[in-house]
């Protein structure tokens, strides 16, 4: 019978043209799809070839919001008609970008106002669970938001920052907190355009309330409203959930540690966590750790138990421990099919429903734990932060049991990669310049005198409408080869983590002038910083930057880049809005939700920078997408008259002393 099944799957493949070979370049996940349909097991790669992407949607020319319609234009024509209360091409997609940087922004920002209720019960010792690991970054952010920290004791001033935190959700009127970290000139320029977010919960409200029919009109007012909203959460939500992440759990220094599904382990309790808190998984990480539950599942059979991290959650546990990862978002179902995984949990954010079914089909436990995410036919195991190890102890029992009852014949791909992660902000300024040094002036230096021609983001989703990690290795492979350092967040850093791209050995890739920085520091080409809320971690760099010197005023003044190349959710989005509105230039792939030649896009993607602020960019060929990102790092370049080679001189005593005299 499932040997049937197995082959009317693998018939439906080929109808549907699904060539493995065209929808993966991860070699582990292309053994387990092969699996699935011998297995007679649908996934998401399946789904994707069975389902043609809507092409009016996919223009954003459709409009939704109110019961005269829905209403659509013809991307051809755009200007040719308008909707049934007169709204045109540029108001339907201001309105529907903005509503996509609003739940993306709302994802984000919810997240951190999560982070920042457990800091404010873990100060007030209501959840015992979790502590202050890190109570030096605590008094440098709150030495930094001009909080008092000498002499003090660390609740006080704990207490102290969350209350000035809270304002980041709370505020009607004033500045958030963190503006205090934007570079003056680039905080001058949204000053002057209105775009300086207040609280994250009123640029929400207001831009939903804005893209509500018959509300805002206007194509540029509702384009300050969602870069406003985006900014509260680059500069606010994200920024928020990052630093008390660092203050309660640790900040990331580098770890060496394992990628890819050949990290799970046949004779180990395998469990994967999946999604976006970290409060859950180092709860996790303590019930594995439990001596009685690792004695239960030697019991069991097992020789100990394997606890590995999946998407975003998997990737601050591999930055702040080391826990092996194993697999982006398109390996997510892919990875159940090996049969090895005994359980997973899951919280918020990209977690699929085709999970379920899958799940099931190999015998997998999977539970919900957040109240904001069930799926329907799930185990849902409520995760209660005053009561954790309620929640995630349960989960390891679970597992113990399916390990000792597995049925389902296991399959693990061999294949797995080794790399360095965890550079976080705090690291980089150490590793660059020392403990008693510790500063971006070198990163400066060589951005100045030509061995590093920029600074490059690549960051973001993988999208099963192109090849699963494919563009996010050859982009970045164009980029270091041309001398660009890149940093990376999220599914991102997976793909190239599988890649071999995390180790310092990697910098044989690079060109001759990032490789001599790389080979003296002792770096990867390629920085991981963590999940894709740690972008935020990407705009402090560049706020420091500027603030050492050199390289220009604002963050738009500086060589850098931005790319996310298999973009696929809201979240991402909001990012890419919030990078453009801080100064940076943003390239997308696979598919861009607009009407190009329309007067909205032309604001996006030119008349922005004209303003001050970066652009968007969008390019489906990693190549072209490379030249883009370098053509600007240049032109920056060029404007601060660094476009000239400079004579590398090794200065010797005399030298020196001629320095020193003068």
């Amino acid at each position: 019978m499932e040997e049937e099944k197995g082959k009317k799957i693998e018939k439906k493949a080929e109808k549907k043209g699904l060539d493995i070979r065209d929808v993966t370049t991860c070699e582990a996940t292309a053994q387990m799809l092969r699996k699935a349909e011998r297995d007679g097991v649908e996934i998401a790669f399946h789904r994707a070839a069975d389902m043609k992407p809507c092409p009016i949607g996919a223009d954003s020319a459709c409009c939704k919001h109110c019961a005269m319609g829905p209403c659509r234009l013809n991307a051809k024509d755009p200007y040719a008609k308008v909707g049934v209360c007169g709204a045109t091409i540029d108001t339907f997609q201001s309105r529907n970008f903005g509503r996509m940087v609003a739940a993306g922004g709302a994802a984000h920002t919810d997240h951190g106002m999560s982070m920042l209720d457990l800091f404010r019960e873990v100060i007030n010792g209501h959840i015992k669970d979790y502590k202050i690991k890190d109570p030096v970054k605590l008094e440098s952010v709150a030495k930094e938001l001009g909080i008092e920290v000498e002499g003090r004791e660390m609740k006080e001033i704990a207490m102290d920052l969350y209350k000035e935190l809270e304002r980041t959700y709370t505020q009607v009127e004033g500045e958030i907190p963190f503006a205090k970290r934007v570079p003056p000139k680039t905080l001058e320029l949204w000053r002057k355009h209105g775009v300086v977010p207040r609280g994250a919960m009123r640029e929400l409200m207001e831009l939903m309330h804005r893209t509500h029919m018959g509300v805002d009109q206007d194509y540029e007012n509702l384009t300050k409203q969602l870069s406003r909203t985006a900014l509260s959460d680059g500069w606010g939500g994200s920024m928020v959930a990052t630093e008390i992440s660092d203050i309660l759990f640790g900040t990331p220094t580098p770890v060496r540690t394992e990628v890819n599904m050949g990290c799970l382990k046949e004779d180990q309790v395998n469990i994967i966590i999946h999604g976006h808190e970290p409060n859950l998984f180092e709860s996790v990480l303590d019930s594995v750790n439990d001596p009685s539950l690792v004695q239960a599942a030697k019991d069991a059979g097992a020789k100990g138990i394997n606890l590995l991290g999946m998407c975003c959650s998997g990737a601050e546990m591999l930055s702040r421990h080391g826990i092996p990862h194993a697999g982006n978002f398109m390996s997510v179902e892919a990875v159940l099919v090996t049969g090895a995984v005994d359980a997973m949990g899951v919280d918020v954010q990209c977690i699929k429903q085709g999970l379920a079914k899958v799940a099931d089909c190999y015998g997998t436990k999977l539970f919900t734990t957040n109240p904001r995410c069930r799926i329907e036919g799930v185990e849902h195991i409520e995760f209660h932060e005053n009561k954790a190890r309620e929640c995630t102890d349960a989960i390891v029992e679970n597992a113990i049991v399916r390990f000792k009852n597995r049925k389902m014949p296991v399959e693990i791909p061999k294949i797995k990669s080794m790399g360095i992660h965890g550079f976080s902000h705090e690291y980089i300024n150490y590793m660059l310049g020392g403990t008693f040094r510790a500063s971006y002036t070198p990163l400066n230096d060589n951005i100045i005198n030509g061995r590093i021609r920029g600074v490059a983001g690549v960051v973001g989703c993988t999208n099963p409408r192109v090849k699963q990690d494919w563009v996010h290795v050859e982009l970045v492979k164009e980029l270091i080869k041309n001398d660009v350092l890149v940093v990376q967040t999220g599914c991102s850093q997976i793909a190239l983590a599988k890649a071999g791209f995390y180790t310092p050995e990697a910098a044989h890739l690079a060109g001759s002038g990032l490789r001599e920085v790389c080979e003296t520091v002792g770096m990867p080409p390629v920085l991981g910083l963590g999940s894709c809320v740690d972008n935020s971690r990407i705009l402090t760099a560049c706020s420091e930057m500027v603030r050492v010197g050199g390289l220009g005023e604002s963050i738009a003044d500086l060589p850098v880049a931005g790319a996310a190349p298999e973009w696929m959710s809201e979240k991402a989005i909001c990012i890419g809005q919030y990078f453009v509105a801080s100064g940076v230039f943003t390239v997308f792939g696979v598919t861009f939700p607009m009407v190009e030649g329309t007067k909205f896009h032309k604001l996006l993607f030119d008349g922005l920078e004209q303003l001050g602020f970066g652009k968007w960019g969008f390019a489906v060929d990693p190549y072209e997408m490379a030249q883009m990102m370098i053509a600007h790092i240049d032109k920056k370049r060029k404007a601060l008259g660094l476009d000239k080679s400079r004579e590398r001189v090794l200065m010797d005593m005399a030298a020196r002393q001629k320095l020193e005299a003068a």
